[in-house]
């Protein structure tokens, strides 16, 4: 799969991807009163997780950047129609009364991201490792039988 560049924000983005479920947002930045949409301060970072998708000649292989997250902190699932689903969340830290907090920048919140795989990928042997704040998840491609060919000798 070739990655393309968006037109959008100068990154690379899902608009034209037929394998993402990610919706793009029209308005990146621009802030809404909170009765018109559902983010919170809260979890406006930490629910763009950014993930790479990669594909190699073996399999589909994907890396999330999840700092601070221990893996019982997130979940890989893969459902019947070929959708990988990576989410998490990170708490807020609880505040105590005899401290004084004098900047907050760390995001916390709910992430969720999917992912429509093709067809050519073993649902079954899906495996997920967590290292260094690092979530790699590797699904295995189908191995493609070469078809074979047999020399016919031409007569006459």
């Amino acid at each position: 799969m070739a990655m393309i560049p968006s037109f959008f924000d100068n990154r690379r983005s899902s608009v034209f991807d037929p394998f993402s479920l990610d919706a793009w947002d029209p308005f990146p930045g621009f802030t809404f009163p909170s009765s018109l949409t559902t983010r919170t301060p809260e979890t406006s970072t930490f629910a763009n997780t950014r993930i790479h998708w990669k594909e190699t000649p073996e399999a589909h292989v994907f890396k999330a950047d999840l700092p601070g997250l221990k893996k019982e902190e997130v979940k890989v699932e893969v459902e019947d129609d070929r959708v990988l689903q990576i989410s998490g969340e990170r708490k807020i830290e609880k505040e105590d009364k005899n401290e004084t907090w004098h900047r907050v920048e760390r995001s916390s919140g709910k992430f969720s991201r999917k992912f429509r795989l093709p067809e050519n990928v073993k649902m079954d042997q899906v495996k997920a490792s967590m290292e260094n704040g690092v979530l790699t998840v590797t699904v295995p491609k189908v191995d493609v039988k070469k078809p074979d060919v047999k020399a016919i000798d031409i007569s006459g």
